[in-house]
């Protein structure tokens, strides 16, 4: 099924939470999670702006870089902000699976 034509589904923000979640990566290991898991494709520009966000917010923290590349961490508050977004969206799915079911 082709969800494109019903535009994008999640923030870069929220996909990037989601991969942080699962244990720190650096841009490249995001982008592949991502994909994995959301059938989504950040460009570097897009991942890049979000993490910088991110970072800004205290919601992802950079670690020491690991040859060339810099992996990030989820921090605490990331975390709490990643399960606030996702019991609402759980919460308005709900919602939208009922009465998609109702005749």
């Amino acid at each position: 099924m082709d969800l494109g034509s019903l535009g994008r589904f999640a923030d870069p923000a929220v996909l990037i939470l989601s991969s942080l979640a699962g244990g720190d990566r650096h841009g490249y290991a995001l982008i592949k999670d991502i994909e994995a898991f959301a059938q989504v494709t950040l460009g570097p520009g897009t991942l890049y702006g979000a993490l910088a966000r991110l970072e800004e917010r205290g919601l992802v923290e950079p670690l020491a870089a690991e040859d060339r590349r810099r992996p990030y961490r989820l921090t605490t508050a990331g975390a709490a902000a990643l399960r606030e977004y996702l019991e609402h969206a759980r919460a308005v799915t709900a919602v939208g699976l009922r009465r998609l079911a109702m005749p």
